[in-house]
């Protein structure tokens, strides 16, 4: 048995890449559709004054609640805090997120819970798809989800709604089966339809539980906000993500505050929603108000879908560029400078952080413009072999860049080889499929003093906080480190020596672009290929950045302090 495997893997790789090149018309039109809407819909939620937004969600919360206050004064603190804490733009980027990923789910999922209800056949397949679609670590979807749309909010959506849909589709299909048998029987006795036996007593007699279902959905399609954060999605998932890389514990804590205060809010309207009024209601409305009532949502859509438009061709007119990187320390410190500069001479810029793999391919097919962390020959290697016929390499902008094994100048030793029983023979590693942990893992199985070694993947923000409390209580550690990087300039450390050059060489950190982009954009082009500074420039800005300074902010130090440097980008 063993000595057979059955090749899964290729054969959902070959059908994704089928569905990938056949249907690539559909998925475009749905990416480029998708993204338009839902940029819309976040633009006329941000031109809402924040403070007037707030008040009449606190007054919906207060009416719905059968005015009670308990609800209302949590809605008006919590979005208060959260407009104090500058994520009013994130907050909005969220709610559409998770708007349209569980308005697609409900859509999608009632009717799919009417059939189970009406076919035991149809259960028996649907069911277990649907168990599938729960117990699938949510990451997963991520992969089709940028094979299929790219990066943004589209495969968001995408990914969401697959991981959301089950509870729509099984609370539809228990409540329509939990209405009284003999309600049916009568209703079929006086000769009813099964479309008015379906929306005349079995929707209404089901409507708690289906409403049960589809609080369900929404608050897993916001449990998918962090993410899809990793496939480009911004909102308040975003923040939460960059802190978790960065070790920033702070900033992680006010964006997870502020998404359970979404939570508890989204998840009490919802229940207060499936309510039962204590007061009944003084007149039903009449046809008129029916049909007006209509009309007036059938034109505040069309408003938002016009809005959509208008905004991405307003958009479109504007000086553009977007630049993705990862959320490394020294991708973050160079991004946010060329970032600065950029918009110094007139461009909109938009900086997106993605997985590395994920960056290189939103390059390759022109879904971002440019990247400044391409570390040559060794970390990005494979990358570079797979899409450099797809992308346009600018040259290096920093040389000297290096990766090794690290440990602080207490420890005794020198090199690799001196290691034997250190630090619980475990080597600290960074994110996986990182090019430094991958040269880690290569290092480990080279050398014969490292076979009961092992290379312990997590985060690059993780690593630091490690080598921080070790060096803080003269500890052993050994982890992958690279420079330029602010944690040399903190901490006395050193590279071990690597007689094998398993760690590979000295490497030099190089700018890409899309094809095509010299062309369409040549004075964003320029200053991209002219970008160049040292290993001293960028610690300093990541140091900055380590310390507590802002991103944005600390470049701005950097670039009012280098006039000279930058005046040479411009030329």
């Amino acid at each position: 048995m063993n000595n057979y495997q059955l090749p899964v893997a290729s054969w959902v790789e070959t059908i994704t890449e089928w569905m990938t090149n056949t249907f690539s018309g559909v998925f475009s039109f749905f990416q480029t559709t998708g993204q338009s809407l839902m940029d819309g819909i976040t633009s006329l939620l941000v031109a809402v004054p924040p403070v007037l937004f707030i008040i009449i969600l606190t007054a919906i919360a207060f009416f719905i609640s059968n005015k009670k206050i308990g609800l209302s004064l949590f809605t008006l603190i919590g979005l208060l805090f959260i407009y104090n804490q500058n994520l009013w733009t994130d907050l909005m980027s969220t709610v559409t997120l998770v708007l349209l990923s569980s308005v697609v789910s409900i859509v999608i999922g009632v009717p799919l819970g009417i059939l189970m209800a009406k076919s035991n056949k149809a259960q028996s397949i649907i069911t277990p798809i649907l168990d599938f679609m729960q117990t699938m670590p949510g990451f997963v979807y991520l992969i089709p989800a940028v094979a299929f749309f790219g990066i943004g909010m589209v495969p968001g959506v995408f990914a969401s709604v697959i991981f959301a849909l089950p509870p729509t589709v099984r609370f539809t299909n228990l409540g329509i089966r939990q209405v009284p048998k003999e309600l049916v029987e009568a209703s079929d006795s006086f000769g009813s339809t099964g479309w008015q036996k379906l929306f005349k007593l079995e929707l209404p007699l089901a409507k708690n539980t289906i409403m049960a279902g589809v609080n369900q959905t929404t608050m897993l399609a916001l449990s998918m906000v962090v993410i899809a954060s990793m496939i480009g999605a911004p909102g308040l998932g975003r923040g939460v993500l960059s802190a978790l890389q960065r070790a920033q514990v702070g900033n992680g804590f006010v964006n997870g505050v502020a998404l359970v205060i979404l939570a508890i809010i989204i998840d009490r309207f919802t229940q207060n929603l499936n309510k039962k009024k204590t007061t009944p209601a003084k007149s039903k409305l009449s046809k008129k108000q029916k049909i007006a009532g209509i009309a007036v949502a059938v034109v505040a859509i069309i408003a938002l879908i016009g809005g959509s438009t208008l905004f991405s061709s307003a958009k479109n007119e504007e000086k553009n560029i977007s630049l993705s990187y990862v959320e490394w320390d020294t991708e973050v410190a160079s991004t946010h400078v060329v970032g600065e500069v950029l918009k110094d001479i007139g461009y909109n810029v938009s900086l997106t952080p993605l997985d590395n793999a994920i960056m290189w391919e939103s390059i390759s097919k022109g879904e971002t413009d440019a990247m400044v962390a391409a570390w040559l020959p060794g970390t990005h290697g494979e990358q570079y072999k797979q899409y450099k016929d797809k992308v346009d390499d600018l040259g290096e902008n920093l040389k000297g860049a290096k990766l090794g094994i690290v440990v602080p100048q207490y420890m005794d030793v020198d090199s690799i080889e001196d290691l034997k029983d250190q630090a619980g023979k475990k080597i600290t590693g960074i994110e996986p499929g990182a090019g430094v942990v991958a040269a880690a893992e290569k290092t480990q199985k080279a050398y014969s003093n490292l076979a009961d070694w092992s290379v312990e993947t997590s985060s690059s923000g993780a690593m630091t906080v490690a080598l921080g409390q070790a060096i803080k209580n003269k500890e052993e550690i050994v982890i992958t480190g690279w420079s330029p990087h602010w944690m040399f300039a903190k901490y006395d450390l050193k590279y071990l020596e690597d007689p094998k050059g398993t760690m590979g060489k000295e490497e030099t950190i190089h700018t890409m672009a899309r094809k095509g982009l010299e062309k369409e954009n040549p004075e964003a082009y320029n200053v991209l290929k002219n970008f160049h500074w040292t290993k001293e420039d960028m610690e300093s800005v990541m140091l900055e950045i380590n310390n507590g300074t802002e991103p944005t902010q600390a470049a701005r130090d950097w670039i009012d302090s280098h006039s000279k440097e930058v005046a040479e980008w411009k030329k």
